[in-house]
């Protein structure tokens, strides 16, 4: 019996798309500190607001996108998104104050999480249902590339040319992008009266998905151990004279999501969830304790390896589950709703961790975090992990 194709024009568009506005959105996180202490003489306080205050904005349009996106229209929704982030990018070559600063992150974050929660939404519907799990790990790597292509190439820039090239870099490569979401065919999707009225409510169902939720809450505590790489390694690294080859831990995290996607894609859809994301767990809690114990070069990469396996196929694999347990009319609310606790636990986690540094030091932090990821494999079982099990022995053929 063939498999239903995954590969479309469709299904590269949409996942291009998604790569090029997290390549803007991780090459900027990495350089808009350096841009606004030396061009506004920002406090670091400061500067980190003008990082992390992009993560609020994108949270709050996510609230709003995902109830509203059926009714929008799933691809107008994107070009909405599209325009408003090209624009937003556009407005850093006027930037003249540090508040102007400020609110242009907002509003940039804003416009990716209109433009991601579309994307997102309309890849999981082009995605064969007997494939999900591995066409999701394979959209996943979207961002995953993204993550790590755009904080080297953004550091690439500031050490060889000026801020002005950054901006130039993501607006080229978006404008490309936005040209090819025009030839993107999204399918049609009928929306009742009951599921209309409901937009016009502000009760917890209209914005996010209930089912969801429990799987969602995971990936904020999973969001919130990666915040601690996301934000600390390069000042870790420095502290253990480790930067040369810590600027390649990154690179590594990528190659290995990329070498191991195809096979835990495929397992998700053939075994069952349990057997990809118990493991990543473990892989991610053992990454932390081989970092928070580094001495020499070779442990940070292995460390980014064990990332990549742990953390981004947990990431990926739980983005499917968030789909794979809710009702299809509300896929787009799920995905909201995955996306606004996996960024909340990004988002908030350098403004708690950070206040424990200075007494548990980088060492006891990520040893901190390995713990935090166990607890979270534990309470996995207890909110899907169990049920999941349930479902699949239920499906085995009896004897």
């Amino acid at each position: 019996m063939n498999k239903p194709k995954l590969w479309t024009k469709d299904f590269l568009i949409v996942s291009i798309a998604n790569f090029f506005l997290y390549f803007t959105f991780y090459l900027l996180m990495v350089t808009i500190t350096i841009f606004a202490t030396e061009k506004f003489q920002a406090s670091p306080s400061e500067a980190g607001l003008a990082s992390g205050i992009f993560v609020v904005g994108t949270l709050i349009a996510r609230l709003f996108s995902g109830r509203s996106i059926d009714q929008v229209g799933w691809k107008r929704m994107l070009v909405i998104g599209f325009i408003l982030f090209l624009l937003t990018t556009c407005l850093y070559f006027i930037v003249n104050s540090l508040a102007f600063l400020l609110i242009n992150r907002f509003l940039n974050g804003a416009a990716l999480g209109v433009a991601s929660t579309a994307t997102g939404t309309i890849a999981a519907k082009i995605i064969p249902n007997e494939r999900r799990g591995e066409g999701i790990g394979y959209y996943a790597l979207s961002v995953t590339l993204a993550a790590a292509i755009g904080p080297f190439l953004g550091m690439v820039l500031i050490a060889h040319a000026s801020f002005n090239m950054n901006f130039v870099v993501c607006i080229v490569l978006l404008a490309f992008s936005f040209i090819a979401v025009f030839f993107l065919q999204v399918p049609k999707l009928e929306v009742t009266k009951i599921q209309s009225a409901t937009v016009k409510g502000f009760s917890f169902h209209h914005f996010f998905e209930a089912k969801a939720i429990p799987i969602s809450v995971l990936g904020a505590l999973m969001g919130f151990g990666y915040s601690s790489i996301l934000s600390f390694l390069t000042s870790y690294a420095k502290e253990i004279n480790l930067v040369d080859i810590g600027s390649f831990f990154f690179i590594v995290y990528a190659v290995f999501i990329l070498v191991s996607r195809p096979f835990t894609g495929r397992w998700f859809d053939l075994k069952g969830e349990n057997f990809v994301i118990y493991p990543s767990f473990i892989l991610f809690a053992v990454a932390l304790v081989i970092l928070s114990q580094a001495h020499q070069g070779v442990a940070l990469l292995i460390a980014g390896a064990l990332v990549g396996l742990g953390y981004g196929t947990f990431s990926s694999s739980a983005q499917a589950v968030s789909i794979k347990v809710s009702p299809k009319n509300r896929i787009g609310l799920a995905t909201s709703t995955f996306f606004i606790f996996l960024d909340g636990g990004i988002g908030i986690g350098p403004f708690l961790l950070g206040l424990f540094i200075p007494y548990i030091g980088f060492r006891g932090l990520y040893m901190g975090m390995s713990v935090v990821v166990l607890v979270s494999m534990i309470l996995y079982y207890f909110l899907h992990g169990k049920k999941a099990q349930q479902v699949e022995y239920k499906d085995l053929p009896s004897i």
